[in-house]
C-alpha cells in the first residue's frame, strides 16, 4: 500500500483534507502526522475511525526523530504540509509557538524529507513531492485600488503568524533552489466550511448567534477578505499536488471578496431562513468591537495560474458555500459543543494512537 504524509490532518483544512482524500477508491493512505494542539480534533475524524488507510500519529513536528521513524517505515511518496499555528489573535497574544511550529517545525520537516528523498533511487526518487500549504497572509495588506495578490506579489508580512508563514514560505523555496528538494507551495484566501475551529469570524459568529450572545465585529467591519470553501480548497491542493511544476508557488483563492460586516449580515441572514428565532432577527446581535493590533485591511487573490496552468476552478459560490457551513453547522451542534466544552480532548480513540 502507497502512502502520502499529512501533517496537521486533525485540523481544520487538514481533516478536510484528509476525508476528502480518502473518498476516493485506491487512494494512497494517509499517515497522518498531528501534535493534537488546542486545534486538532479527532472527532472531525471520527468516520476514518479504525480504518485502515488511515494512520494516525500524535507527533510533534518539531520532533525530528519522530519523523524520520515515520519516513522509514511508511516510505511516502508525497507530504502535504498543513501543521501550523493559524489564528492571527493568538500570534499577537502570544508570537513565541507560531514561530517554533510554523518556522522550527517546517524546517525540521524540510530536513527529515531531504534525508528521506536523497536516500531514495529511480522512479520513487523522480515522483517524490513536498507539497507546503500556506497563506495569502504573506503578501500583507492591500489597498482599494491595488490588484489582487499574484505568485510574484512581495511578500509584506504584518502579524506575527504571516511572518512566520512567510519564513516557512522562503525555508522551502531555499531547499528547492539549494538541494533540489521536489517542493510545491500553495497560498490560499480565508478558508471557510465543516469542521472549523469556532475562533475564527465564520464559526465564531455562528456559534454565538445561536447561543443569544453578541456578535462581535472588529473596527468598522469593513476589512475585506477572499473567501474560499474547504471543499474547493483541498480540491486545489490535489490537482497541485498531481500536476504542479516543481518549485512552483500556486495562489488558491474563492474569488470572493467581501467586508466581514457583509459575511456577518449574511450568516444572520442564512440562520433567520434556516433556524429562525422566535422574534427579531440575529442581526440586531452584531457588535462593534475595539480593532487588533495590524489588522489589515484587504486581500484579494488572483488564481489565473492555477486555472489555466491545472485547469481548477472553484465549485462552491459564496452562497452555495456559506449555506453548506451553515447547514452542518446546524446538524453537527455536537461537534461544536464537545469543542466548547473542551471533551473533544478527553478520551480519545485508540484507534488512532500512533
Amino acid at each position: 500500500m502507497s502512502h502520502i504524509l499529512v501533517t496537521g490532518g486533525a485540523g481544520f483544512i487538514g481533516a478536510n483534507f484528509v476525508l476528502d482524500w480518502l473518498r476516493e477508491d485506491g487512494a494512497d493512505a494517509v499517515v497522518n502526522v498531528d501534535k493534537l494542539t488546542y486545534a486538532g480534533n479527532l472527532e472531525s475524524l471520527a468516520s476514518l475511525k479504525c480504518s485502515n488507510r488511515h494512520i494516525f500519529s500524535q507527533t510533534d513536528i518539531c520532533d525530528r526523530a519522530a519523523l524520520d521513524r515515520l519516513f522509514a517505515e511508511y516510505r511516502p511518496r508525497a507530504v502535504v504540509h498543513f501543521a501550523a499555528e493559524s489564528h492571527v489573535d493568538r500570534s499577537i497574544e502570544g508570537p513565541g509557538g507560531f514561530i517554533q511550529t510554523n518556522v522550527v517545525g517546517t524546517f525540521t520537516l524540510l530536513e527529515a524529507a531531504r534525508a528521506y528523498w536523497s536516500g531514495l533511487h529511480g522512479s520513487e526518487r523522480d515522483v517524490f513531492r513536498f507539497l507546503h500549504v500556506s497563506t495569502d497572509e504573506v503578501f500583507g495588506s492591500l489597498q482599494p485600488s491595488d490588484p489582487a495578490f499574484t505568485e510574484t506579489t512581495a511578500f509584506a508580512p504584518n502579524s506575527p503568524y504571516s511572518a512566520s508563514k512567510a519564513a516557512a514560505d522562503h525555508l522551502v523555496r531555499a531547499y528547492y533552489h539549494t538541494y533540489g528538494l521536489p517542493v510545491l507551495t500553495t497560498n490560499c484566501s480565508n478558508n471557510y466550511g465543516p469542521y472549523h475551529f469556532p475562533e475564527k469570524l465564520i464559526p465564531l459568529v455562528l456559534m454565538k448567534a445561536l447561543a443569544g450572545e453578541p456578535l462581535p465585529v472588529y473596527g468598522d467591519g469593513l476589512n475585506v477578505r477572499d473567501w474560499l470553501y474547504v471543499g474547493d480548497h483541498c480540491a486545489a491542493v490535489r490537482a497541485v499536488l498531481a500536476k504542479g511544476r516543481v518549485g512552483e508557488t500556486y495562489n488558491v483563492g474563492g474569488n470572493n471578496t467581501k467586508t466581514n460586516l457583509d459575511v456577518v449580515h449574511t450568516l444572520c441572514g442564512l440562520l433567520d431562513e434556516l433556524r429562525p428565532k422566535v422574534t427579531g432577527s440575529y442581526r440586531q446581535q452584531i457588535t462593534f468591537v475595539a480593532d487588533r493590533p495590524g489588522h489589515d485591511r484587504r486581500y484579494a487573490v488572483d488564481s489565473r495560474k492555477l486555472q489555466v496552468e491545472l485547469g481548477w476552478t472553484c465549485k462552491e459560490t459564496f452562497e452555495t458555500g456559506l449555506r453548506k457551513t451553515v447547514q452542518w453547522h446546524l446538524e453537527n451542534q455536537s461537534w461544536v459543543s464537545n469543542v466548547m466544552s473542551g471533551l473533544y480532548r478527553k478520551g480519545r480513540d485508540e484507534c488512532h494512537a500512533g
